[in-house]
């Protein structure tokens, strides 16, 4: 039995998600063509299962379908990733503050304790769990903000984010200074600081581009 195969449940998004996967990974790396019928044939399936899978990932923004040409996992570049990070910083501020409005005494708790992590992570250097932690504690500000459109935005854009070759937390100080950025969301949550807890997350993001950025200017002036 081939174990590259696919049960056909739900197939195109089961495709999807390997896909998806594929290319988070830079398996699949930005500005690859997608051998549609080698694809097929690893996973066992035919090309209408996998032609609506990548009419998902196109939807997301992961490949880019060209007419007469084929499908090609999305190229991001530096203007795309500044609107995109521009994008991010309102949608999370404004997450951060409808947080600020809502939680309770429970909420604040859960995130202080997703922040122990983070502090526990940063003190061993620990990038891998840092960066877990990291989506635990934005993940919970979108669950206490309660709003599933702001959510489903941020999830789409962080997806495209991926596409990117490197990630914030390699840049030289940026866990420290990420640290920090959290300590001051943190504090303007317990203060019930609307505006102030919306400014500290839209700074937080906006580092967060500014580290790629980095990294990014320092490759090229290395290759």
């Amino acid at each position: 039995m081939n174990a590259g195969r696919i049960a056909p449940v739900a197939l195109y998004q089961e495709v999807a998600e390997r896909l998806r996967q594929r290319i988070f990974s830079h398996e699949l790396p930005p500005g690859t063509w997608v051998d549609e019928q080698a694809l097929a044939a690893d996973y066992g399936i035919s090309r209408t299962p996998l032609r609506e899978a990548l009419k998902v990932l196109a939807s997301e923004g992961l490949v880019t379908l060209k007419p007469r040409r084929g499908c090609y996992v999305t190229e991001i570049s530096e203007r795309d990733l500044d609107e995109i990070f521009t994008v991010m910083a309102l949608l999370e501020g404004q997450c951060a503050a409808d947080t600020a409005r809502k939680a309770n005494d429970a909420d604040l708790a859960h995130l202080n304790s997703i922040h122990e992590e983070l502090e526990r992570a940063a003190s061993s250097n620990d990038i891998e769990g840092f960066f877990e932690a990291n989506q635990a504690f934005h993940q919970e500000v979108q669950l206490i903000a309660d709003n599933r459109w702001l959510t489903q935005a941020i999830t789409d854009l962080r997806k495209v984010i991926k596409l990117s070759r490197h990630h914030s937390l390699f840049s030289e100080g940026r866990l420290q200074q990420s640290l920090a950025e959290h300590r001051s969301i943190l504090e303007a949550l317990g203060r019930r600081d609307i505006a102030g807890t919306e400014q500290a997350m839209r700074e937080h993001i906006s580092s967060g581009r500014k580290a790629l950025a980095k990294i990014a200017a320092r490759r090229e002036t290395t290759s």
